[in-house]
């Protein structure tokens, strides 16, 4: 992450291979690897998630490994995704949300975006894809609220205003 120009650079992957090993290689494809940009209370959880880090560096002193990696271990080995989706969990039932999965939220977040008017091009980028059709098939998943603005939309079209009875 760089702070100062607001961007997160995803470079590589890790994959957990029978949740036990972790593969650490280049992401599979050129449009993989990518530079976003930083959403702002994105930006401030991870300065904050920094400092946090800062001091367990500190304590631990020399047993403490720089890694250039996020998310870390109190000494200061990168986190695997079992230990990312462990602590997901955990915090899903203390705060009493419904279990979901974090591979999930990937498609919530371009669903999201998609149907709030980002175009094809730019939700394919966000995702690391080349192809904008892959991501809409595969990614996106409109609710039925969000058809509902369809409806909405049509109804206008047809001349009738909301609420309106025929």
């Amino acid at each position: 992450m760089d702070f100062d120009a607001e961007t997160l650079v995803i470079a590589n992957t890790r994959t957990m291979i029978d949740n036990a090993r972790v593969l650490e290689k280049d992401t599979k494809t050129e449009a993989g690897e990518r530079t976003l940009p930083l959403p702002l209370p994105v930006k401030q959880a991870m300065l904050a998630h920094q400092v946090t880090q800062e001091v367990e560096q500190m304590s631990m002193g020399a047993l403490h490994q720089r890694s250039g990696y996020m998310f870390v271990d109190h000494l200061g080995q990168p986190l695997t995704t079992r230990h990312l989706r462990e602590a997901a969990y955990s915090l899903q039932r203390k705060v009493e949300l419904r279990k979901v999965r974090l591979y999930n939220t990937r498609h919530s977040c371009l669903t999201y975006l998609a149907v709030n008017g980002v175009p094809d091009v730019v939700l394919a980028a966000w995702a690391g894809h080349a192809n904008a059709n892959f991501t809409k098939r595969v990614y996106v998943r409109p609710s039925p609220e969000d058809l509902r603005v369809a409806s909405d939309h049509l109804t206008s079209l047809l001349g009738f205003s909301e609420g309106e009875a025929a």
